[in-house]
């Protein structure tokens, strides 16, 4: 296997196995995998932050992040500051127990997927796939050098 096939069938296989793990943690409260993220994010957030903000952080798209918020709302896990677009979204205490929940069950999973690493395997890890992550995102700005 050449050196593009193990990292895209690693990184693949590493980003199926954290949804699958989202899925099922999320799954416990009714909602799905994909809104880890925007719960994390905004536990950080205690004073709020707006939507735009939101789908940045969150690398999602504006409407995708918009159906989450509206979501969150109806079930009570979000408030709005008020109606404007540009208003702040806040957890609400039962958001804070959810988000605060599956921030402790994702340090625990990272925790158990690194067990058999020394903390200097764990820098390297991380360095180098900062590293990795940096040259994809300038990459896919500026185009692979045809030389």
């Amino acid at each position: 296997m050449d050196r593009f096939e193990r990292f895209s069938f690693a990184m693949f296989e590493a980003s199926r196995c954290w949804h699958k793990l989202a899925d099922e943690e999320l799954n416990k409260v009714g909602l799905k995998g994909a809104y880890a993220t925007y719960l994390t994010t905004l536990f950080q957030y205690p004073d709020g932050i707006t939507a735009a903000e939101l789908s940045k952080k969150c690398i999602k798209d504006k409407a995708d992040t918009s159906r989450a918020v509206n979501l969150f709302e109806k079930k009570g896990i979000v408030i709005k500051s008020d109606n404007s677009y540009r208003c702040k979204i806040k957890l609400t205490p039962l958001g804070e127990e959810i988000a605060n929940t599956i921030k402790l069950r994702a340090q625990k999973a990272v925790e158990c997927a690194g067990k058999n690493m020394s903390e200097q395997e764990r820098e390297i890890f991380y360095n180098s796939l900062e590293s990795i992550v940096r040259n994809l995102k300038k990459l896919s700005k500026e185009g692979i050098p045809t030389e």
